[in-house]
């Protein structure tokens, strides 16, 4: 939930922009969902790379190696947000995040069904953890629209 209240953020911010700034990278609503995806992904990366303990516990018990599958996924999390924006790459970065999205998922329903908390200091309470369930194929959704369709 909190992830898709910063895709509508940052569109907002990057229509604003592109109100005052006339370049490509604001020319629309879909470029400026790409610059949402990108600056969220970007920040979920970091966020992996920089405290990988803290997302452990969600995929240890089924991922061999789960440490190295965290520091994989912020980086292509990363690779995949940047290389979104530009149109040479743009499919396979669409691609490759919505594949990211569905190899997580798993890792969510179990947070969700052994009732553990939220990553990153997000609500614990049950229902959060099974709403951010429904969010998943909205993402899906938004980079579809923002950068396949």
């Amino acid at each position: 939930m909190a992830f898709f209240l910063g895709l509508i953020a940052f569109t907002f911010m990057a229509y604003l922009l592109g109100l005052f700034i006339p370049i490509s990278l604001f020319a629309n609503i879909p470029a400026n969902m790409r610059v949402a995806i990108t600056v969220m992904f970007v920040i979920i990366g970091i966020m992996h790379l920089k405290s990988p303990d803290k997302l452990r516990y969600m995929i240890d018990q089924f991922v061999p190696y789960p440490t190295a599958a965290i520091y994989v996924s912020g980086v292509l999390e990363i690779l995949f947000g940047i290389l979104i924006i530009f149109p040479t790459t743009r499919l396979f970065a669409a691609w490759g995040l919505i594949l990211l999205l569905v190899l997580m998922f798993p890792a969510n329903i179990y947070v969700a069904v052994k009732q553990l908390p939220a990553p990153g200091g997000l609500p614990s309470s049950p229902w959060y953890t099974w709403s951010r369930l429904a969010f998943q194929p909205l993402y899906i959704y938004w980079i579809y629209l923002a950068a396949i369709k």
